[in-house]
């Protein structure tokens, strides 16, 4: 990969590498609470959205870097 650059001037704010224990977690409180509802016999939230907040992970999102140099560039 000595020629792979990025595109956009776009980086991730944060210094985790992996959001996936968010992600587990995030999925087993929608499957809890997906089924606790459906028992009830309420209508289920259709979205991961209506249970979680996203913006609780590991990584907290990403930022347009205009003085990006080439080798910030590089993946």
């Amino acid at each position: 990969m000595s020629r792979s650059v990025r595109k956009t001037k776009i980086f991730g704010i944060t210094t985790a590498e992996t959001e996936k224990q968010d992600k587990r977690r995030w999925n087993r409180t929608f499957r809890k609470v997906s089924k606790k509802l459906i028992r009830l016999e309420n209508d289920a939230p259709t979205k991961i959205h209506g249970v979680t907040n996203v913006w609780d992970g590991a990584k907290d999102g990403k930022q347009y870097y205009r003085g990006a140099t080439k080798k910030d560039m590089r993946k």
